[in-house]
């Protein structure tokens, strides 16, 4: 099963919201996340489910993702939200898990390059980077656990995508 870890857009500054949970993504990080999707349809990734913090940034992105043809499936889990918990996210995979599923996790740093990381190398050291609107996809064994077994097969700047636009 292929599983994209996906980061929100770029998002309004950090400390102007009184509740960060409410942060929207900028015009900017609209358009840019809106062009990153377009690629990724254009390279014919599609996703079964989108799982989503629950976020405004990320829900923003994830909606996104679903506008340009990526999914049609949407939900929110609040371990994808900030300090989340992978072990709920494993528990629920182990009832929806199967080979030809493709599934989108749309959530913050450093927790989704840390998950990449413990499920490739069964720890993290920070030293996967997802920039904002990047994506890094791996491919999780059909049974067992994900837990260091799994395989990196992508990690995208979302410049790459963009034509190394400036930021």
């Amino acid at each position: 099963m292929d599983l994209y870890f996906i980061r929100h857009g770029l998002a309004g500054q950090h400390g102007d919201y009184a509740n960060d949970r409410e942060r929207p993504l900028t015009d900017e990080g609209k358009r840019k996340t809106r062009q990153v999707a377009q690629q990724l349809h254009g390279l014919g990734l599609r996703f079964d489910l989108i799982l989503t913090s629950p976020l405004a940034r990320a829900k923003q992105t994830a909606e996104i993702l679903r506008a340009e043809g990526l999914g049609k499936q949407l939900e929110e889990a609040e371990y994808l939200a900030p300090g989340g918990d992978l072990q709920p996210w494993l528990n629920w995979l182990g009832t929806w898990r199967s080979p030809d599923k493709v599934l989108a996790l749309v959530g913050h740093e450093p927790d989704l390059s840390t998950w990449a990381e413990l499920l490739v190398w069964g720890n993290a050291h920070g030293n996967l980077v997802l920039k904002k609107a990047g994506a890094i996809a791996v491919t999780i064994p059909d049974s067992g656990s994900p837990i260091a077994t799994s395989r990196l097969f992508w990690l995208t700047s979302p410049r790459f995508l963009l034509g190394h636009e400036k930021k």
